[in-house]
């Protein structure tokens, strides 16, 4: 009997397992699988398997080092790992209990990625010498494993291309809600996930679990698949501890939706909350957060508080403190966790209506647009008025807020005058308003020294505006000094 050195886990040393081999295992013929079959797939303590050639580095979903959870593509983790080249080859697989905090590490061409938990886990080493390469597809003479045939790895699924959204589930672990309903609201959201048709052109799905410190069990790019998502939110283990949700929320607009997570340009940014009770700190700070980052809030409210809880609650008013708009649209709110069925249509046709999703971040709620206004002698004051009227309806366009578009204006002659700055105004209303109050100042034309007065003075204090700068010139001639260089040097100070 033969017997190999299997590494488990290294922390500063590095503890090995020592796994016999069975007798009878010589010159077994190794199984043939896909570059996308994983580790549950593979219902053996070990395993002899053999990958093809050629398969697609980058579509691997690979979790963890030397230790990769189940859930990861058996040949992408032999390739991480070294045992085989992107040539594919024979490949030994080792079934290992499930772990906490699979690491990500990139090596030979693969980029593996973190897992908080999974229930089971597997390492590879090098098949055994003697066995058939792969090349490019299956072996003809592989044989099924004994027993139960493997299914065929099925192509990653499309999704519903008419829901594209990326989607955080907030979800409660504290103290609060207990393990039970812990459970049953766990179920809840995998049904939500389910209906939603997750796939690469459709819904991105993670989730966060809100307690005394928020945990990212998953991000968007973990899982591309309603099964592998089902899989991960059974696998999400109870907490306990305060239900600071606003924290939780605050550090998921902040954190979770990146490009390097996962997040998609140009997809709206979701959080459903889900709040058993009420939250044990503050939540509307958190939701303005969100707003500035462009996330749309949904908050799903279970067992409202009771009169004698009321006054252990911070805020009553919390849900629309925190929601994208307090509409009625972004807010939902279930009796309890059971029967709660018939509520999975409902919330998913609104995470489903991007119409709705007015937090998310467009051209009309995420910029700044100064009006440098020709205030000049040859304009005149009834073609002077016209300009203010230009502007106007241009403005009126735009969704000002003070977390969204804002405006400001400066007009010029020889001399500058700023009528009003980015941060005087923060309704629509207001800033119409004042725009057709303007008065017209008469003069020379100097365009020039009004940029660089723009720029600095208008521009300048938002220089740490998450908001993109535009300045718009409105003017009736030629100018009477440079305009070359302070327009360059606009452009350079974009950057």
């Amino acid at each position: 009997m033969s017997a190999a050195w299997i590494p488990v886990l290294c922390l500063g040393v590095c503890l090995l397992l020592l796994l016999p081999e069975p007798a009878g295992s010589e010159g077994a013929v190794p199984i043939a699988i896909t570059c996308f079959t994983r580790g549950l797939d593979i219902r053996k303590e070990k395993a002899d398997v053999l990958c093809p050639g050629g398969c697609p580095l980058e579509e691997f979903s690979v979790f963890g080092n030397i230790v990769y959870a189940s859930v990861s593509s058996i040949c992408g983790a032999a390739i991480h790992r070294g045992v085989i080249s992107n040539s594919g080859g024979p490949v030994r697989i080792y079934s290992l209990p499930g772990r906490e905090n699979y690491s990500s590490v990139a090596a030979n061409g693969i980029q593996s990625q973190t897992l908080s938990r999974w229930s089971a886990s597997f390492t590879v080493t090098k098949g055994k010498s003697g066995t058939q390469e792969a090349t490019g597809q299956a072996v003809s003479t592989a044989r099924p494993a004994i027993g139960k045939r493997l299914k065929k790895t099925p192509e990653k699924k499309t999704g519903n291309k008419d829901c594209k959204a990326d989607i955080a589930f907030l979800i409660d672990g504290s103290f609060n809600i207990g393990q039970r309903r812990f459970n049953l609201q766990k179920n809840f959201v995998g049904k939500v996930a389910l209906m939603l048709g997750i796939g690469t052109e459709g819904p991105h799905v993670g989730l966060v679990q809100a307690s005394e410190h928020p945990k990212i069990e998953f991000y968007l790019k973990n899982f591309t698949s309603a099964k592998d998502v089902l899989f991960a939110i059974k696998e999400v283990g109870f907490r306990g501890g305060n239900t600071n949700t606003g924290k939780a929320l605050k550090h998921t607009a902040q954190k979770f939706f990146t490009a390097d997570t996962g997040a998609r340009k140009g997809i709206p940014k979701v959080v459903v909350v889900f709040i058993d009770g009420w939250p044990s700190d503050d939540i509307e700070e958190a939701g303005i957060v969100a707003r500035e980052f462009g996330v749309n809030v949904f908050i799903v409210s279970v067992a409202k508080p009771i009169p004698e809880e009321l006054g252990m609650v911070q805020d009553v008013a919390f849900v629309d403190k925190a929601v994208c708009r307090s509409n009625g649209f972004f807010s939902y709110y279930m009796p309890n966790w059971f029967g709660t069925t018939k509520y999975v249509k409902p919330l998913v046709q609104k995470l489903c209506t991007h119409e709705q999703m007015v937090c998310s971040k467009t051209c009309y709620n995420s910029v700044n647009i100064a009006f440098l206004i020709d205030g000049s002698s040859s304009v005149g004051e009834s073609n002077f008025r016209l300009i203010l009227e230009f502007v106007s309806n241009i403005a009126k366009i735009f969704e000002i807020s003070d977390i969204g578009a804002k405006i400001a204006a400066v007009q010029f002659t020889y001399d500058q005058r700023t009528e009003f700055s980015f941060t005087d105004y923060s309704t629509k209303e207001n800033v119409l308003a004042v725009i057709r109050s303007i008065r017209y100042m008469s003069g020379g034309t100097a365009t020039g020294d009004a940029i660089s007065f723009t720029v600095r003075n208008v521009f300048g204090p938002m220089r740490d505006s998450p908001n993109k700068n535009f300045l718009v010139i409105v003017t009736d001639g030629q100018s009477y000094d440079d305009v070359r260089g302070p327009a360059a040097a606009a452009h350079d100070a974009a950057k």
